[in-house]
């Protein structure tokens, strides 16, 4: 395949994920946690990272395309053991995090804390989470930046 079509549809893949985000978010009604919206800026960084791969010809481009399929696939990862309880969140969008505090601390958190926690699966799919299937699309977003990279 040619390089600019690789980075095409790495291109096509991350703006199909953010628009399947957005309608998850937007018509489906399911508020994104944080780790969610981490997720998103290296979809995000992929599409103006692929609009300057296609004008300037190098390794550079292709380079960080990759490393934001790679970025956000771990993110994803990271997010899905979160999820499953394999490791603790982010304090500010997890259960977690109250040991240790005073009554008048953890009740400050519980009032501040957002609405949306990290740690439940909001919505998933053959028993795999939305992060969880952003890890695994990501990756194979990674495989076509890492083709375009070998290309150039």
């Amino acid at each position: 395949m040619q390089r600019n079509l690789l980075i095409g549809l790495a291109a096509f893949g991350s703006l199909a994920l953010l628009l399947g985000a957005f309608a998850f978010q937007h018509l489906g009604g399911l508020a994104p946690c944080k780790l969610c919206l981490w997720q998103r800026w290296p979809h995000a960084a992929a599409l103006v990272i692929a609009c300057a791969a296609v004008a300037v010809r190098g390794r550079l481009f292709p380079a960080l395309g990759l490393l934001a399929a790679l970025s956000t696939a771990a993110l994803g990862f990271y997010h899905t053991g979160v999820e499953r309880g394999w490791w603790e969140g982010p304090a500010t969008c997890s259960a977690t995090g109250g040991e240790g505090l005073s009554d008048a601390d953890f009740f400050d958190r519980i009032v501040t804390a957002p609405v949306v926690r990290c740690d439940e699966v909001a919505w998933d799919l053959l028993g795999l989470s939305m992060a969880s299937w952003n890890a695994l699309a990501a990756l194979g977003l990674a495989l076509l930046w890492y083709l375009a990279l070998r290309k150039s």
